[in-house]
């Protein structure tokens, strides 16, 4: 079995959750504050990605973080084309800590339109899955947001991401299309109707080898996403914290059975640069155990 084969066997049916490590350039400097660290630690943006990509290496290489509870992690471009311990991220992911490497490829959302926030183009693509496959990368993630339950703007937004799915497909990676639904969003469980139809129409019109993983607000109405969760095409669905807090987040992810997490801010939460590693790494099992009994539900 090739290593794609053995990464698609363990995303499939292996317990476990999937961490994203994922910030890009506008949310990195917010993650890093909640770290500890605060803007004057760096001076221009490649300092800015030296410096989180340190955090993102002690979460990485901590006896806490491993295949026995996390299924896989998303990753951000810059942190894909970085080494840990002398490694490149994705191999030290995948064969030092049995865990699956995923890519964010979104360039950032465009303004809002019909209460929702369109993925920007994508450009260069084809070349940034050609990499990612190069480098042992299994799948993809991709995000827009939902802003009101407007039936026009929730189907361009599946519509997109379905669309710009099968492109990845097509390179050979796992796609896990992200339409988040903002948890302000007003008449948010309308909106999750509206958004679970939508997904259902597309997915019933992929090709029985055309499979996509989803990333999911949790619903308001517990088991909403059952019919996702058993469809013949979708290998998994996970769960985003959206700004909840990690417990209100796991509270919340346990109602909801089959669904598992892809927290970040949520996994990070309680982190910082000031700790001992000690005391990092019982912060960090910390997280992953309450993470990870919330998803094995």
């Amino acid at each position: 079995m090739n290593a794609y084969d053995k990464q698609l066997q363990k995303i499939k049916n292996d317990k476990g959750f999937i961490a994203a490590l994922d910030q890009s350039g506008g949310s990195t400097p917010k993650a890093l504050k909640l770290y500890g660290v605060n803007e004057d630690a760096w001076t221009n943006e490649q300092g800015m990605y030296d410096v989180v990509h340190q955090m993102r290496s002690r979460i990485i290489t901590s006896p806490a973080f491993s295949g026995k509870r996390l299924i896989g992690a998303i990753l951000f471009e810059n942190t894909m084309d970085r080494d840990i311990e002398g490694k490149p991220t994705p191999t030290y992911l995948w064969e030092v800590k049995g865990v699956v490497p995923f890519l964010k490829v979104d360039k950032g959302l465009a303004d809002e339109k019909d209460g929702v926030q369109m993925m920007k183009p994508i450009g260069g693509l084809d070349a940034l899955l050609k990499k990612a496959k190069s480098k042992n990368v299994f799948g993809t993630k991709m995000r827009s947001v939902i802003k009101q339950a407007n039936a026009a703007g929730i189907d361009a937004v599946v519509k997109q991401q379905f669309e710009v799915g099968k492109q990845i497909i097509a390179a050979g990676l796992m796609p896990i299309l992200e339409p988040e639904i903002d948890i302000k969003t007003p008449n948010k469980d309308k909106a999750e109707d509206l958004l679970k139809a939508s997904i259902l129409k597309e997915l019933n019109e992929l090709k029985p080898d055309q499979l996509v993983m989803l990333k999911l607000t949790i619903p308001d109405k517990d088991n909403l996403y059952a019919d996702l969760i058993k469809h013949k095409n979708v290998l998994r669905v996970v769960a985003l914290s959206g700004g909840y807090s990690r417990d209100e987040s796991n509270k919340r992810l346990a109602r909801n059975n089959g669904m598992t997490a892809s927290f970040s801010r949520a996994l990070s939460e309680g982190l910082t640069a000031q700790q001992s590693d000690e005391q990092f790494n019982a912060a960090l099992d910390g997280s992953v155990e309450s993470i990870y009994r919330a998803s094995i539900t």
